[in-house]
């Protein structure tokens, strides 16, 4: 009979799916975890409890919301919650209001059913937008309570090709209000707000917007530019190539001094890019007679990808290259030579991986691309390997394949404190995902959020101070109805020292109290009729029900972190240690007694499944009216007797209180 004590000095590798637990072949094994709920896995190799969350605001009218980041600077960032035609918006952890207690809201062009389908891009104070179904509007910033949306008015195209059959177009008059006659059917009544271009007599270019509809051959146009041929039928013209009866771009970036649009759903597999500097334009070609009308470097560029399959263009990311996204594949946009600008005459499109994408927003961590695959149930990196000299994709999601039977439908970077990537399931569950790639650091996690039902429905980053802020709206049952409440993630807790226990906050849609003495606490109707915990003066107190908004405490605090509480789970796999030959796996072994190393840490639980104890963390000379130090040190407990074929380890914290996991100790016997 072998008596070992093995060491687990990491617990990052995350939760692996069960068709994993097996591979004690595998280097990272000794790392992963049977189970990580509401754990976050650190570069250093530890776990540490994920904070709570912040109840800031109900939704707008209770209802299901999206929520975008608007990012000026990393000292000037706003959270905006979309719902149904209403935009709102949050500022430094709170809601931006018109008047006291009247929270600010902006009329916006985009229904309820527009929002899931929201791509976007941001250059200052200017945010353009993306709906397939929508013209382009820029949501623009100009202080903190004036904000507009404005439907892009887009400069001299882009156009569909030019027109090479017989038919032609007439103009009534040179400027102004003109009637556009075509010599056979054309046009449409979704065609008003379409753009026409014209070649006048004299061979030059000019410009107009359509207005009215009257019948298939007549329409009404405001000339934007001189149109000298007015009168004379022409030939040579061209349609815009945006417009209700041709669709409308899908999604936007910039890159390279120029915004980009692509993937309307009548071209799906086209890019349009603006003039270099000038975002708005998209004027292919010069205009004058003389000289000719030509292509400079700087006009618009069209590219359509031309592949042996349809690839709807799903999203863009911009990097060194641009990145594209379809359907069926992952393409690269660039100059033919990389160290040159973007041109109409050099620009390069080149397929690079297969792997398909859904038509969610991706996530650029550095130099690489994480996306959703195109049934929403992986996630990929795009990179560059030297290796092969060329972009792979491979699959961040196959260890942990189990978390993704449910599809994905929002994914969020979060740089600061833990490099974390965010994922939202259809069905509600939170997920994170360590992304290190430098540290060889990646695992997957549960992050299940605190009430009856709780679900989250949207997630999106910001700068905060310091960190990143993680926004979420939840969704949860409160006093027997479904209410629906912006959220944000409390920062790290890192401690100055034993006793600095002030901002411990490890509560859900919690509030903080901070005043005089006092043992009522008030502000809580959005909790109204649940339960909640409480970390009253860095002390763990007795459960509290909330009622008429408030709850009465057993002792008199003056700071205190109220809200839901959730539970937070570590369970090893099946250790491989002990075995005197072969492997331990399928041998009966038995823990006597269990070293926990922690670092600032109260009120964890350590066991078996379904037999855990608690853990002392009060010394003998720590005064009884007040909360103990936290523990930085190892703890060595009895382990809960049993022999057992399966030998693992279960760390559980279930109080508002902190805990970080540094290593495991077992001490066990392995009967060979």
């Amino acid at each position: 009979m072998a008596r070992v004590a093995p060491i687990l000095p990491s617990l990052n590798a995350g939760e692996w799916s069960p068709r994993l637990y097996g591979r004690v072949d595998l280097q990272k094994y000794p790392a992963a975890l049977r189970r990580m709920i509401n754990f976050i896995g650190l570069s250093q190799g530890a776990a540490t409890r994920r904070p709570g969350t912040h109840y800031v605001a109900n939704t707008k009218g209770n209802a299901v919301a999206r929520l975008l980041p608007f990012e000026f600077s990393t000292v000037q960032a706003y959270m905006l919650e979309f719902t149904d035609l209403v935009m709102r918006v949050f500022k430094d952890r709170a809601i931006i209001e018109s008047s006291p207690g009247v929270p600010l809201e902006v009329i916006s062009p985009y229904g309820s059913a527009l929002l899931a389908g929201l791509k976007w891009a941001q250059s200052a104070d200017t945010m353009y937008l993306c709906s397939p179904s929508k013209r382009p509007y820029k949501l623009t910033r100009t202080g903190h309570t004036s904000w507009s949306f404005t439907a892009v008015a887009f400069q001299d195209g882009p156009y569909l090709p030019q027109n090479t059959g017989t038919t032609t177009l007439a103009l009534s008059a040179t400027s102004g209000s003109v009637t556009v006659t075509a010599s056979a059917a054309l046009f449409a009544s979704t065609d008003v707000g379409r753009l026409i271009r014209f070649l006048d007599t004299g061979g030059a270019w000019t410009w107009l917007e359509i207005t009215a509809y009257t019948d298939s051959t007549h329409v009404t146009a405001t000339v934007k530019g001189n149109a000298a041929g007015a009168g004379t039928a022409v030939a040579t013209w061209r349609l815009g190539a945006w417009s209700d009866t041709t669709g409308w771009p899908s999604c936007v970036s910039f890159f390279q001094e120029r915004l980009f649009f692509a993937g309307t759903s009548g071209q799906p597999q086209t890019v349009w890019a603006s003039k270099s500097g000038d975002y708005e334009n998209f004027q292919p070609t010069t205009v004058a007679a003389s000289p000719a009308p030509a292509t400079l470097d700087d006009n618009a560029i069209t590219l359509t990808i031309s592949d042996d399959r349809v690839n709807a263009i799903r999203w863009m990311s911009a990097g060194r290259q641009l990145v594209v996204g379809t359907v069926g594949g992952e393409f690269t946009i660039a100059a033919s030579n990389l160290n040159e600008a973007i041109t109409p005459s050099n620009a390069n499109v080149k397929r690079e991986t297969t792997r398909g994408c859904a038509d969610l927003q991706p996530v650029r961590i550095g130099q690489a691309v994480l996306f959703v695959q195109r049934a929403a149930r992986k996630i990929y990196e795009m990179a560059y390997n030297y290796e092969v000299d060329a972009q792979v994709a491979p699959d961040m999601t196959l260890l942990a394949d189990h978390l993704f039977r449910s599809q994905v439908a929002e994914i969020a970077y979060q740089a600061e404190p833990w490099s974390m990537l965010w994922a939202v399931r259809a069905d509600g569950t939170l997920l994170g995902f360590v992304y290190l790639r430098d540290q060889s650091v990646t695992g997957w996690s549960r992050q299940p959020i605190g009430g009856t039902g709780a679900k989250a429905l949207s997630i999106a980053c910001i700068p905060g101070t310091g960190q990143d802020e993680l926004w979420l709206v939840v969704e949860r049952t409160v006093n027997g109805g479904t209410v629906r409440h912006v959220e944000y993630l409390a920062y790290e807790f890192y401690p100055e020292d034993e006793d600095d226990k002030d901002d411990a906050f490890f509560v859900d849609s919690g509030l903080t109290y901070d005043g005089a003495a006092t043992t009522t606490l008030t502000g809580l109707t959005h909790l109204e009729g649940q339960t909640v915990q409480v970390l009253a003066n860095g002390a763990a107190h007795p459960d509290c029900i909330v009622s008429g908004g408030s709850i009465t405490l057993q002792r008199a605090v003056t700071r205190a972190h109220v809200g839901l509480g959730y539970t937070s789970t570590l369970e090893t796999m099946d250790i491989e240690a002990g075995a005197q030959d072969g492997t331990a796996q399928g041998r009966r072994r038995r823990i006597h007694e269990l070293g926990v190393k922690f670092w600032a840490t109260l009120g964890a639980r350590v066991g078996r499944d379904g037999n855990m104890d608690r853990i002392e963390f009060r010394r003998g000379s720590d005064p009884m009216d007040a909360s103990p130090p936290l523990f930085t040190g190892e703890k060595r407990v009895p382990f809960p007797p049993g022999w057992d074929v399966e030998c693992r380890i279960v760390v559980e914290q279930d109080q508002p209180l902190p805990c970080t996991v540094t290593a495991l100790v077992p001490h066990m016997n392995t009967n060979d």
